[in-house]
């Protein structure tokens, strides 16, 4: 149950809840940017569609300022993610719930026979296999939704680097704690914490990050393309992922929806990854866009195309496009890597709207 009363507080015309967004771990989360980002939304905005929802830090603070949200990620873990913090307005795991999911022996399931000394311990496979019978035993959607997300925390947690591309030989270097303090001054022992721990340890704030802003929000688990024309909003926020930069994020993620379907899966078509289609990805995207009045684009200077080549494709579509620029460094594994970043916030006024609303 939520404890703590939720305080709102009023600025720039829209009520702000103070509920705080949740410890995630997702590789280039904009966490810490989703404030930079969202003050630039204009004041007449009532709606925002967050289209590569990631790790909702956008979809959360959209939700936070009060403006009606819609999140879409091809992932399914990003679409529970999505639906515990962004859809759902007031379902949380009680002591019950817990129970549930932790009754119980380990179990030889999914996890076992295909990722054993992959990148997790058999004792620890069991007991991931455990947990997945036992969320489809609680009562509703949205706690199962919790629950998968909190299952996906602690399993990001005990991996090194926080992504699931390492081999086993790898992983287990990393989780020997003498091994990592010798090298890294740093134990790292919540990498051989339980799963059960972990999930216990962050379960209160999942809970307590969940609100309601009175606004009917909704999530999709979609190829985003299957939804720009069926759907409209006053924002179309865009994150793909930064082709040319750490961006595999079926690589990175991919194991916790093989998990959660218990069976192997292929990567996802569209994703951006190659630079060979990435150009024609993102003229096919922002043709796409009519339905929507402002475009927000986030980008960084390494990423490719080109700020000036985005540009190019945008301007196809649109006159009035504004650039704000942010120096920022992503961090990874607690480091900062050492070249310089810039951060972009690509601003675009669908000058088309109105015509296109009027047809």
């Amino acid at each position: 149950m939520i404890k703590n009363m939720i305080k709102n507080m009023i600025k720039k015309d829209k009520i702000i809840f103070d509920n705080k967004y949740p410890k995630v771990n997702y590789i280039g989360n904009k966490e810490k940017l989703a404030n930079w980002i969202c003050d630039y939304f204009p004041k007449n905005t009532n709606s925002v569609f967050d289209a590569f929802s990631g790790g909702s830090s956008i979809g959360y603070e959209s939700k936070k300022r009060g403006y009606k949200t819609i999140s879409n990620d091809i992932l399914k873990i990003n679409y529970y993610l999505a639906q515990s913090l962004v859809e759902n307005n007031k379902e949380t795991l009680n002591e019950k719930d817990i129970d549930i999911i932790f009754n119980g022996k380990p179990l030889k399931g999914f996890m076992y026979r295909n990722y054993s000394e992959v990148f997790f311990f058999p004792e620890e496979c069991m007991d991931l296999d455990l947990y997945r019978k036992n969320i489809n035993k609680l009562s509703s959607e949205y706690k199962k939704s919790i629950a998968f997300t909190l299952i996906r925390r602690a399993m990001v947690r005990k991996m090194p680097y926080s992504r699931f591309n390492l081999n086993w030989e790898k992983i287990k270097q990393l989780r020997d704690e003498e091994y990592s303090y010798a090298k890294y001054k740093r134990k790292r022992a919540y990498h051989n914490e339980s799963i059960k721990s972990h999930f216990i340890k962050n379960f209160k704030d999942y809970n307590n990050a969940v609100f309601n802003n009175g606004k009917n929000n909704k999530v999709y688990n979609d190829d985003i393309f299957n939804l720009l024309n069926t759907l409209s909003a006053d924002i179309i926020y865009l994150d793909p992922p930064y082709t040319g930069t750490m961006n595999n994020y079926f690589g990175f993620y991919g194991l916790v929806d093989e998990y959660i379907h218990s069976k192997k899966l292929k990567p996802f078509e569209n994703n951006f990854i190659d630079k060979k289609s990435s150009l024609a990805l993102f003229d096919k995207l922002f043709s796409n866009l009519q339905n929507f009045k402002y475009w927000f684009l986030s980008y960084n200077n390494n990423s490719y195309p080109s700020k000036d080549e985005l540009i190019n494709i945008i301007s196809q579509y649109s006159n009035d496009i504004q650039v704000i620029e942010k120096p920022y460094n992503y961090k990874v594994t607690g480091k900062a890597k050492k070249t310089k970043n810039t951060e972009y916030l690509f601003i675009i006024n669908n000058d088309k709207f109105k015509e296109c609303v009027n047809e």
